[in-house]
Parts: C-alpha cells; sequence; structure tokens
C-alpha cells in the first residue's frame, strides 16, 4: 500500500513539472478590461499592403481623418486618440480631443510631440510624401483607405487588434456586416436607376466607380453616371450631366442641411431628373464618412431610388 502511495505522488510531481514547461513554453499574452488575449507582439496589414507591428497594445493613437476616429470609438478605442483632425465631432467625445490640423495638412511636429505609438492616416486625404515623412521620423503609421463597404468591417477590426479590444471590434464588425448583408438582400433585385452624385457645385465634382460612395449606390440599385472616370472625385461639366441625362441627382454639401445649389439644376427643364423632381440630399456626415453610419446614408438612398421607381419593389 505504501509503494502505492508514493508511486502515485511521485507520477503526480511529473505531471505538475510537465505543466509548469508547457506553460513556461507558451507565448506571452496581456489580458485587459475582460479583452481576448492579445498576443505580445502585434500586426495587421493596411490598405497599403504593408504589415504593421506594435510590441503591445496601442494607447496613444494619433487619427488624422473624421472617419478614422468615428472607427476608432466604434473598436472601443476612442479613449486611446490623442490627436485628431478637425471635424472630428463624432461621437461627442470626439470633440474634446486636440486637433492637429486637417486631413489635407496638419503639423507633423505636433503630431510628433504627442509621442503616438501609432498614427492612422488617411490615404486620400495625406499625400504619400507626407506619409513617407512620418515614417522616416521613426513613427508607426498605419494607412487607411476603405474603397467598399464591407472594408468599414476591416477598420474597425484592425483598430481592435492594434488597441487590444478584438472583443469589442469584432462584434462592431459583425453588426455593420450583418446590417449590410441584410440591406442587399432587401435592394439587390432592384431596378437600376442611372444617377449622379454631386459632391459640390463650383467646381462641379462627382465621384468614380472605386469611392466608396458608389458602392453604396450598388448596394441601393443605383448607377454611377460617372463611373469610369479615371480620378476617384472628378471635376466634370454641366454638358456631361446633361448627355448622361440621369434619372436621379444625390447631392450632400458641408451641412445638415439641403444645399441650395441642388435646386440649380431646375434651370435644366429637359432633364429627366428635373422632369420628375427627383433632386435628393442626403446628409453628409452619414454619405461622406466611411464608417458604420454609412449604412444609414444607404437606407436614405435605398428609399430614395424606389421613389424613382414608382416605389416599385422589382
Amino acid at each position: 500500500m505504501k509503494k502505492t502511495i508514493s508511486a502515485h505522488r511521485h507520477s503526480s510531481f511529473l505531471l505538475g513539472c510537465v505543466a509548469l514547461l508547457v506553460i513556461a513554453a507558451m507565448p506571452s499574452v496581456v489580458v485587459a478590461n475582460n479583452e481576448a488575449p492579445t498576443p505580445s507582439v502585434i500586426s495587421v496589414t493596411d490598405y497599403a499592403g504593408r504589415v504593421v507591428t506594435l510590441s503591445s497594445p496601442a494607447k496613444r493613437i494619433v487619427a488624422l481623418a473624421p472617419h478614422i476616429v468615428e472607427n476608432i470609438f466604434s473598436a472601443g478605442a476612442g479613449d486611446r486618440i490623442v490627436g485628431a483632425v478637425n471635424f472630428s465631432d463624432y461621437p461627442e467625445a470626439a470633440k474634446v480631443i486636440e486637433q492637429v490640423g486637417s486631413s489635407h495638412s496638419f503639423s507633423v511636429e505636433t503630431v510628433l510631440s504627442l509621442r503616438p505609438d501609432v498614427v492612422v492616416v488617411w490615404s486620400s486625404g495625406v499625400s504619400s510624401k507626407v506619409t513617407q515623412q512620418l515614417m522616416d521620423l521613426g513613427l508607426t503609421v498605419y494607412i487607411d483607405e476603405p474603397r467598399r463597404l464591407e472594408d468599414v468591417a476591416k477598420s474597425i477590426r484592425d483598430m481592435g487588434v492594434l488597441t487590444g479590444n478584438v472583443v469589442v471590434s469584432e462584434v462592431a464588425a459583425q453588426k455593420f456586416l450583418t446590417r449590410l448583408v441584410q440591406l442587399q438582400e432587401q435592394y439587390q433585385q432592384r431596378e437600376p436607376v442611372s444617377m449622379f452624385y454631386q459632391v459640390w457645385d463650383s467646381p462641379l465634382m462627382t465621384i468614380n466607380g472605386k469611392h466608396i460612395i458608389s458602392d453604396v449606390m450598388a448596394l441601393c440599385g443605383g448607377e454611377n453616371i460617372f463611373a469610369d472616370e479615371i480620378t476617384i472625385a472628378p471635376k466634370i461639366n454641366i454638358e456631361a450631366v446633361l448627355q448622361r441625362n440621369p434619372q436621379a441627382i444625390v447631392a450632400s454639401g458641408m451641412q445638415d442641411s439641403r444645399p441650395d445649389w441642388l435646386d440649380d439644376w431646375l434651370e435644366w427643364p429637359t432633364l429627366t431628373v428635373v422632369k420628375n423632381n427627383n433632386l435628393f440630399f442626403v446628409p453628409p456626415d452619414l454619405l461622406q464618412r466611411h464608417t458604420v453610419r454609412l449604412l444609414d446614408a444607404a437606407t436614405i438612398l435605398c428609399e430614395q431610388l424606389d421613389r424613382v421607381r414608382g416605389g416599385s419593389s422589382r
């Protein structure tokens, strides 16, 4: 009996030693705020195809576009943002973040003084020269450039990984994708509607088929009449719009109210869009930011295009 007990104790001791060796061999993780374990080395691939690596979750972030700020908040890491740009006004908490300039013109010196763990730049807003300057200064840079609706989920997920908030960010990303699928199922069989999206009136500007707004149009069954333009935000002339004669014109402008210049099209009564009174407005904060609120804009736009169809649900 004594031999049996002794052997059992010896066996338990060996198993315990093996367990300790296994635990010691496992990669170290950081667990915080009840989030999923985060690897000691963090990496994501940004929109430029670059692998962005951090040794630990980012605690100080500079976000160089309003939509980037919003997506970081969606990822549950808004409190990590130490620098933003003007018009970063959503959610409400974003309004108190120190501003370093605008999406297109900011102070590199101020960005550097904020000691960010990562700087998130918008490729369409920041020149490659300035982006390279940030890198040359030793800053870790993530290049953001959502072009399709699904990219909003990627941006949120990447921000979650970089900040160690993968649980919160995944919930937000999945919620967005679920709603996107619901809208796709609702509108994908609708009759196509040719449309012109007017960014501004002077100069007259629109977007091509590579812009994320064009993807919102397609979600609703809208066909961008300037999808074939080479530049992403081309300047065009009135004659080009008259020639392509869209069924709908949608504008956003800069404010939350309908821009007065949208009614300038009434000077062209032969346009189909004028004959049928299909001049529409979607708030710019919804449609012009690459965030989860794009689907709020899509809901408005889809309903507007259904009015063009005469309420048909074909």
